[in-house]
């Protein structure tokens, strides 16, 4: 099993670091600030992540009535966007990829400093070290994607040329960390049985989904990466926060609960939106 969680630990850090850097290859920097300019689509999308996502979080803990591990850690993904997963899962869906790498690095830099503010309100007891949330998302996406930008701006051949690379990396080794937390989270899985963990993580990500769509505004583009980021929560802040701050196992079981959930939900999602999406000539695809 200790083989198991070393292949899950390197899988994450090889789909992350080579996500960020296949994004990064293929796209300028005015690609990505772009998207950015428009105050209303910020907004909004601060909105989603940062406002009805912990208020949902907190509703669906209460409906539920959850153990209160369970609900800390709802509250803990409620707070935590930017997640790495949204340029690939904008990839799959077709969406504007400008967009998503922008909101994931602005949901990423926001949460660093929203969770230290956010949690002791919501949680009594929890404090937060804003820091090491920081250093694991500068060192894993901020850095990797600023790397490729400057190759892709003073090298465009090479960038070309390594991108198609780096994306076969980055899926191969999302298929193997899905396997692997899977078999690696299989008695935990079964542990929540009869918790109420499962049922909460299904509507909390519905919950994204739809808080997404319905303020993504009229573009199809836009709404689904709105709808794709808002539900796909930042798994690295919530499990460095999970792991400081609470000793209960179940805060950091059903974070990963999410993760799994999420990428088994997220990504036939974006296949779909992919599929419906209107082809050039005005066909569907």
């Amino acid at each position: 099993m200790e083989i198991l969680q070393r292949v899950v630990s390197y899988s994450m850090l090889a789909f992350v670091l080579s996500s960020m850097l296949a994004v990064g290859l293929g796209l300028t920097v005015a690609q990505i600030v772009a998207p950015l300019k428009n105050g209303r689509l910020v907004s909004l999308a601060l909105l989603a992540n940062f406002v009805v996502m912990p208020a949902g979080a907190l509703g669906i803990a209460r409906l539920l009535r959850l153990d209160e591990p369970l609900a800390a850690a709802l509250l803990l993904l409620g707070s935590a966007a930017g997640a790495p997963f949204l340029p690939k899962l904008a990839g799959i869906a077709k969406g504007d990829l400008g967009l998503a790498v922008g909101l994931t690095v602005l949901l990423m830099v926001l949460t660093v400093a929203y969770m230290p503010l956010a949690l002791p309100l919501l949680l009594a007891g929890v404090t937060v070290d804003p820091m090491k949330i920081a250093r694991s998302l500068v060192l894993l996406m901020l850095v990797p994607l600023a790397l490729a930008l400057f190759v892709r701006a003073r090298w465009e051949g090479v960038a070309g040329a390594t991108r198609p690379w780096l994306g076969k990396l980055s899926s191969a080794s999302l298929a193997l960390l899905m396997v692997g937390m899977i078999v690696t989270n299989f008695q935990n899985l079964l542990g929540l049985y009869g918790t109420r963990g499962v049922v909460a993580s299904v509507i909390f990500l519905a919950l994204g989904v739809g808080a997404g769509w319905l303020l993504g505004g009229r573009d199809r583009g836009t709404k689904g990466v709105m709808a794709l980021g808002t539900a796909q929560r930042n798994i690295a802040a919530a499990l460095v926060v999970a792991g400081q701050s609470f000793t209960d196992p179940r805060v950091v079981v059903l974070v990963v609960v999410v993760a799994i959930v999420g990428m088994l939900m997220l990504f036939p999602l974006a296949g779909s939106l992919a599929a419906a999406s209107p082809r050039p000539d005005g066909a569907r695809a």
